[in-house]
């Protein structure tokens, strides 16, 4: 059955507003409904195409409403945003929604399954329990800064924070060390649930054969193969390596005009988590270990003797998400590069 009618939703958790329009533009309908009510248009509806923004309940009805025989499209909502006419309100953010999807040029987002949005949410659990412990080294380290004690940054610091408070002789009154033994404990208790993340991710990364290729190449582990399984989209949807590494953020923001070509940093305007993980892997391979198995004469060794750490690690993020692409696409384990073209 051909679809002749597209349907934008603003989305909530109780009220969403609908515009109906022709494949063309026209306007068939404009409706606010209750959830309930919603559902049933929906299903009594017949099978057109349904536009909505990225958000938290998104993946989920675009699940609900493609059992129901729609068409289910998902955009960020940055794109959305530039074709809100006048004011903002919901009846306008669902126009807008409709004229985006209409535009020939526009990218969608694939919908994430129900075991996709599991993966990823396991590890936003991680990355919540890390930045948590984070702050409350933060604050350990900020109490005996009041008192005049300094200690480094880093969780491998926290050994000598504890012998200086089992010292009787630190010099810091009784309530001062009370509270800070009582911030050890929660950052020791926010360790063992991070750790028991960490063993988790490492069986999700042995349970499907994509995570498992992924692990085959130096610097990435189990974390970054949950990652790109969880928040990357078909790799099929990429022409080429380097659009999922522009994807990433991992290419040159350009500010050319008059056919002058400016390249800044790097774009830094796709997946966050995929990226830094990447960067982290990459300079995995960069440090005094990793170096030894890096010729002088590749291409990677080359680079580090001209190029800051960072950057060659930014260079090498990039290559090590063409070579994701293309183990992906290709189905294929990670193979060494020859090594004159890499490290």
């Amino acid at each position: 059955m051909t679809k002749d009618t597209m349907i934008g939703v603003d989305l909530a958790k109780h009220v969403f507003q609908l515009h109906g329009a022709s494949m063309n533009g026209d306007v068939k309908f404009r409706k606010k409904l209750s959830r309930p009510q919603f559902l049933r248009f929906m299903a009594d509806h017949d099978p057109a195409v349904v536009v909505m923004e990225t958000c938290g309940g998104a993946n989920y009805w675009a699940r609900e409403l493609s059992r129901l025989g729609h068409v289910v499209k998902l955009i960020p909502t940055r794109y959305v945003k530039p074709f809100v006419e006048r004011q903002k309100n919901d009846a306008a953010d669902a126009e807008a929604i409709v004229i985006a999807a209409q535009r020939p040029e526009m990218r969608f987002v694939e919908p994430k399954s129900e075991d996709k949005q599991a993966r990823a949410m396991v590890f936003r659990s991680r990355e919540r329990l890390v930045h948590q412990r984070t702050e409350l080294v933060n604050a350990l380290r900020s109490y005996l800064y009041e008192f005049g004690y300094i200690f480094p940054q880093g969780i491998g610091h926290l050994k000598r924070v504890e012998a200086f408070l089992e010292d009787p002789n630190s010099g810091l009154p009784e309530l001062v060390c009370g509270e800070c033994h009582d911030l050890l404990h929660q950052i020791s208790e926010m360790t063992a649930r991070i750790d028991a993340k960490t063993r988790q991710i490492k069986v999700l990364g042995t349970e499907t054969d994509t995570a498992r290729r992924l692990q085959t190449m130096p610097g990435v582990g189990p974390i970054i193969a949950l990652a790109v399984e969880a928040f990357a989209p078909d790799m099929a949807s990429f022409r080429r390596g380097r659009d999922f590494a522009a994807w990433l953020g991992l290419v040159p923001r350009q500010h050319s005009s008059g056919g002058t070509e400016r390249l800044g940093r790097v774009s830094k305007a796709g997946q966050a988590d995929i990226r830094k993980l990447l960067i982290i892997g990459a300079m995995s391979r960069l440090n005094w270990l990793g170096r030894k198995s890096i010729g002088k004469e590749s291409w990677l060794g080359r680079m580090l003797a001209r190029k800051p750490k960072m950057l060659v690690a930014i260079a090498l993020a990039n290559k090590m998400a063409r070579a994701i692409w293309a183990m992906v696409t290709n189905n294929e384990d990670y193979r060494d590069p020859a090594p004159t073209a890499a490290g």
